[in-house]
């Protein structure tokens, strides 16, 4: 599974499939992602990158798989 979300699940997220009025598939999609507030970046092809991370919920890519060390305090 790619770091970042594929062109259909962006597609998918902003519900922008096509462009419209002279404005293209990306330019819209990005603007449904800053009115939606979802952190993305525009790459030099002005193509919205959205981390995965970001819509699964997780605070971290690489999450602790194991749990963190407490001392027992009697």
């Amino acid at each position: 599974m790619s770091m970042f979300l594929q062109p259909p699940e962006i597609a998918e997220l902003t519900g922008v499939r096509s462009g419209l009025r002279g404005k293209t598939r990306e330019t819209r999609q990005i603007e449904a992602l800053r009115k939606m507030k979802i952190p993305h970046y525009v790459n030099a092809a002005n193509r919205p990158i959205v981390a995965r991370t970001t819509i699964e919920g997780r605070t971290t890519a690489n999450e602790p798989t194991h749990p963190i060390w407490k001392p027992l305090v009697g």
